[in-house]
Parts: C-alpha cells; sequence; structure tokens
C-alpha cells in the first residue's frame, strides 16, 4: 500500500513530496478503526507547528481530511461498526496518510457522514467548518445582533464563515479582492449585507453608524503599509473598524503589534486570538466538544445551511502535483479521489 509524504527539506527549501510504501499493523487497536478512504481534502502542510509541537520527523504524513467506509472496528469501538460511512481529520501525530487506500485511526476523531453529502464535498469542506466555528464560537463568542467582518470571504474558510454567521442571525460585512468575487459574494445576498471592495474603514463605519463591528476575521493581515493590489488589509485598518469590545480573530501566525496598536485596543477594551483549529486534538479533554462540533458542521452541510464552494476532485495518480500546488499558495485547498 502507497501513501503521500512530505519529506522535510532544509530551512528555506521547499519541501519534496514522495509516494512511499506503507503498512498497517496486522492487529487491530481496541479503539482504532480500520477505514477505505474515498476522498482525501490537501490542506498546506505547516512544517513549522510540527516542529514548535515537536512532531517534525523525516516523512510526514500528508493529506489528513479523509471520508471513507467503516471496514473493521477494534473490540472496545462503541460508535461505529462495519460499513459506516464516515468523516473526520487525522490529528498531527497520525503515522497514516490519509491518501492511502486503507488508514487506522481513533474512534475519537471520526463521525458519521450523512447519506446525502458525497464524499468529495465533505472531505474538502470539514477542515474550513471547523475553522469557522473555532473562529466565531469559541473565540468571538458570536450571538444574534453582533456585527460580523469577514475579510476575503469568497474563499472557503470566508463563505463558511459568513452562512455560519447568517445562520446565527448576525449582520455580515465582507470584502472582495476582484470583480469576480465582488460578484460571487453578492449573490449571498441578504446573508451578507455589504460586500466592500475598497476603502475598507469609511464603508464599514458607515454601516455601523460609526460605531465599529463586534467581530472580525481574517484571512492574513498585511504588516506593512504597502499600496499593493490584491494585499490583505493592513493590521491599523483591522484596529480601526473594531468596536468597543469587539474581538479580531487572526489566521496570522507572527502578527505583531506596535504600542499604538495595543493602545487602541486598550482604548477599546477589544481582544485579539489566533486561529489555530489544531488545539482541538492537542488535549483529550476537548474530544467531547471537538466531535460535537464536527457532527454539527456535517448535519449543517446535509441540511443547506452550509454550502462549501464545489472543488473538483483530483485522481490518485495527480495528488502529488496538487499538493505542491497547494503548498506553494497557487490553491487554498485541494480533494483527491481514491
Amino acid at each position: 500500500m502507497k501513501g503521500l509524504y512530505c519529506r522535510a527539506a532544509d530551512k528555506g527549501a521547499e519541501p519534496k513530496f514522495v509516494i512511499q510504501e506503507t503498512c498497517l499493523p496486522e492487529v487491530l487497536g481496541s479503539h482504532v478503526v480500520r477505514v477505505q478512504v474515498k476522498a482525501c481534502g490537501l490542506s498546506p502542510l505547516n512544517v513549522q507547528l510540527l516542529d514548535d509541537v515537536g512532531l517534525l520527523r523525516d516523512l510526514i504524513p500528508v493529506g489528513r481530511e479523509v471520508s471513507g467506509v467503516v471496514l473493521q472496528v477494534g473490540d472496545k469501538v462503541s460508535f461505529f461498526q462495519a460499513e459506516d460511512e464516515v468523516v473526520g481529520i487525522l490529528p498531527l501525530d497520525s503515522p497514516c496518510s490519509g491518501l492511502c487506500e486503507v488508514i487506522d485511526i481513533e474512534e475519537h476523531y471520526l463521525v458519521q457522514k450523512p447519506e446525502k453529502l458525497s464524499s468529495v464535498c465533505v472531505a474538502g469542506a470539514i477542515r474550513d467548518g471547523l475553522c469557522a466555528y473555532t473562529a466565531l464560537h469559541t473565540h468571538a463568542r458570536m450571538a444574534a445582533g453582533h456585527t460580523l467582518l469577514v475579510l476575503d470571504g469568497a474563499s472557503s474558510f470566508g463563505l463558511m464563515c459568513i452562512q455560519l454567521a447568517g445562520y446565527h442571525g448576525v449582520k455580515v460585512l465582507t470584502t472582495s479582492r476582484s470583480p469576480e468575487q465582488h460578484a460571487l459574494l453578492e449573490q449571498l445576498r441578504p446573508g451578507v449585507a455589504r460586500v466592500i471592495p475598497s476603502d475598507l474603514l469609511p464603508a464599514v463605519l458607515e454601516e455601523t453608524g460609526g460605531l465599529g463591528v463586534d467581530i472580525v476575521v481574517d484571512s492574513g493581515v498585511s504588516l506593512q503599509e504597502e499600496q499593493e493590489e490584491n494585499k490583505p488589509p493592513h493590521k491599523h485598518d483591522i484596529i480601526s473598524v473594531l468596536g468597543v469590545g469587539g474581538h479580531w480573530v487572526t489566521s496570522h501566525r507572527d502578527l505583531q503589534l506596535d504600542p499604538p496598536d495595543c493602545r487602541s485596543l486598550n482604548l477599546k477594551s477589544a481582544s485579539v486570538t489566533f486561529l489555530n483549529h489544531e488545539v482541538w486534538t492537542a488535549s483529550s479533554a476537548q474530544q467531547g466538544r471537538y466531535l460535537h462540533i464536527l457532527k454539527d458542521i456535517v448535519e449543517k452541510m446535509s441540511a443547506g445551511v452550509l454550502r462549501p464552494r464545489p472543488e473538483v476532485a483530483v485522481p490518485l495518480y495527480e495528488a502529488t502535483v496538487a499538493m505542491e500546488t497547494v503548498q506553494r499558495g497557487q490553491k487554498t485547498k485541494a480533494v483527491v479521489q481514491l
């Protein structure tokens, strides 16, 4: 059996993705589920995170968002049985690549997949759904009546945030980076109150009566004031549109705030939190809540509340090229159909 792995490169060099032979243990663990993979989502590999938590190795398994059918279960597995359709995200320390035909995974990382959802759809969207839930519910404590600004709303993550917030009665503002994205987001009305192509600050203050927004969720931040097309908003602009007691949830891992930025946040009693969805599998104390979130995501997708952007699945023989494209940032994700 073969799987896709990343060979850790020297600092500054691009990682290399290789196909390696792998095998599963003959004896299944007590709480382990053996799954035949039907589809696998590919997202950028965070090598720095693996290094920080001590999980960096010579060969890093690639492809962690999986959907498939249960083949066999351990003797203490209580949630699943053979032929169940499941979906989940492999933990950071998993020895398996999600692009293997068959994988072993602890039952506590899986939930049932609704019949009406395709394996490709759910494998491609489960990570963005988890990120949206973490940003809006866990960090920002979203509630009906709040005003939310989603930066780069046409991204797959941004669309999940917009739809989830709209479902909970939140007023949503969003930004676009091109006329095509603007047209796409306009189609989401009335779920989106306003699409802002540029001049973030005046548009937000006009829409909120000068009060600012309760929540900002970004997908990248500019730390330098450079006038470049399609650059993410500058950190000062984001802080300026926050209202009193507002929450800024950022995806920027290396965000640096200057003293004037901190004073602005202090005057507004506003907060900044860092979005890292990997924390759910870092502590067993959060497993129950994590599974509840995954289950809610797939149920809302099945009911049509969350409608992810369609992803065109690529065959397994194109997985290496697809992963290289994702890692270089030319695509945000890819889905491989096995």
